[in-house]
């Protein structure tokens, strides 16, 4: 089993964020997006390090006892090694911590692998939002986990 460490998202991380969001999304978040979201008080964000590197990432911003979860990325080369899952039950762990209740996300319907985590992590399926996503244009499945 490979060996990675989920950490909180500190300012030195968020370059190698955002390197890895251009190479997954076709519309990516801005390093300074990044460092915003570190310094923001009811955001919070989780990063997996291995060998000093970040190989994934994902947060949520916080509303009343809401959390939406904006991020979720693993690199390439470090998929299906359970690290997205790590993330989430981090990220999950936390948010319960912080008093949230309900966890909310939107994802590509196309995303067959993300929908199967979700899934597995317990998330249901709320509905559609149609043509949501662009480049490609396509639908976002809403999807939410109530702790």
């Amino acid at each position: 089993m490979d060996v990675f460490d989920i950490v909180e998202l500190k300012p030195e991380h968020c370059k190698e964020v955002a390197e890895i969001e251009k190479t997954i999304f076709s519309l990516p978040w801005s390093l300074q997006s990044f460092r915003e979201c570190v310094e923001g008080e009811d955001k919070h964000y989780f990063c997996a390090i291995e060998n000093g590197e970040v190989i994934g990432y994902c947060g949520y911003w916080g509303v009343l006892d809401e959390a939406e979860i904006c991020n979720v990325a693993v690199r390439a080369d470090a998929r299906k090694r359970g690290v997205g899952k790590a993330l989430l039950n981090r990220l999950i762990e936390y948010g319960k911590s912080d008093k949230r209740t309900k966890f909310l996300l939107d994802v590509r319907v196309g995303n067959e692998a993300a929908i199967s985590l979700y899934k597995k992590l317990g998330f249901k399926e709320d509905g559609i939002r149609p043509n949501f996503y662009d480049e490609p244009k396509e639908d976002a499945l809403l999807m939410s986990l109530t702790i």
